[in-house]
């Protein structure tokens, strides 16, 4: 096959790539099948449709990719000539309209407004994407009478909890304020898993459900999420200024981890039965990230330091404190899923690519 991935992303990209390829995935489910993805330009959608590229170029499955993307400059400036392959089709177009493509056998909707700034800048469009777009995306998986779709919720589904677990389990249910367009978002994703359990119950499809926790890796060097910041902080040679104590607790999961998770419980996933995805490995708080960050790279006598005097005292817990964003994945290990990247691995890996010219 022309174009081979190989020859077209950075040496340090492909190796991830290989983690996807080589997973113990039901691959012969996909072989010789076709496969819509929403948001395929994204953080998650670019491994994932590379990692299935790489799979056809090992193995020759001839997995065939609708790579869907609202941006097609974007797209195709990040893809490059791997877009003139014939197992995949690049869709540009928003995902808030019906999807004009081929039918599929295999549908995953990943595309999402999901940054803060988006849901300060444009909160309708961000509760509206969610809704309309996976209204879209299972119109299209059910006119194609597709053999499984796999819908990409969101640990904010969770809320505020107060269970007294140090962790969340799929079951656990908490508190949005759904008169706050804060909450454009959470409210989204808990709506787009109701809509999906709706199709499955009308028209009887086997739609999958996940749950991502916090997904880090190699991003853009002005992301403005946290986790994003410190990996920049290491490529920039800058020390890390916390600008608070830092004790947020979260699960974190590096990306192709979270790819071949996803595979996992779109192939042998129960129907309409919400799956954690995190790993243990990488459960830290915000502080301990940074920490790790400094830590992954000795030599560069990175530092760790707080903006405020009093936040470098841990605070201690309290019960009164909510349940944190630790999130149990005993259920999706349980279909044979197991995360290999753990924290300061994932770091490495992050700061590898952005600094690989």
């Amino acid at each position: 096959m022309d174009y081979k991935v190989k020859d077209y992303v950075k040496k340090s990209i492909y190796t991830n790539l290989e983690d996807i390829a080589n997973a113990p995935i039901s691959w012969d489910k996909l072989r010789g099948k076709t496969l819509l993805l929403t948001g395929a330009g994204g953080f998650i959608g670019y491994y994932m449709t590379c990692g299935i590229l790489l799979r056809n170029d090992l193995y020759g499955d001839n997995i065939k990719v609708l790579a869907l993307e609202r941006f097609g400059d974007f797209a195709k400036k990040k893809f490059g000539k791997l877009l003139d392959r014939d197992d995949v089709e690049l869709i540009v177009q928003d995902i808030t309209e019906p999807i004009k493509a081929e039918r599929a056998d295999f549908v995953i909707h990943a595309a999402s407004q999901a940054s803060a700034i988006e849901f300060e800048r444009d909160p309708v469009g961000t509760i509206s994407a969610n809704l309309s777009g996976t209204e879209n995306a299972l119109n299209f998986a059910k006119d194609s009478n597709s053999e499984a779709s796999l819908i990409v919720s969101s640990l904010k589904v969770y809320g505020t909890l107060y269970t007294g677990k140090p962790y969340i389990e799929e079951d656990d249910n908490g508190y949005v304020d759904f008169t706050s367009y804060k909450s454009c978002y959470a409210i989204g994703k808990r709506a787009a898993e109701t809509l999906a359990a709706s199709y499955s119950k009308q028209y009887g499809m086997n739609i999958r459900i996940v749950r991502p926790s916090y997904i880090f890796g190699a991003s853009r060097l002005d992301d403005d999420r946290v986790w994003a910041q410190f990996i920049a902080n290491i490529v920039r040679g800058q020390d890390i200024l916390l600008k608070s104590n830092g004790a947020t607790n979260r699960s974190f999961c590096y990306v192709t981890d979270t790819v071949t998770a996803m595979l996992h419980v779109l192939l042998d996933g129960e129907n309409c039965v919400p799956y954690n995805i995190s790993n243990e490995k990488s459960n830290t708080t915000i502080r301990g990230f940074a920490q790790a960050a400094c830590e992954v790279f000795p030599e560069r006598n990175m530092k760790l330091a707080f903006a405020n005097p009093e936040d470098e005292v841990m605070p201690e817990p309290s019960p009164l404190d909510p349940t944190p964003e630790i999130m149990d994945n005993k259920r999706i290990r349980s279909i044979g899923w197991e995360p290999k990247i753990d924290l300061k691995e994932g770091i490495r890996r992050a700061v590898a690519i952005l600094e690989e010219e």
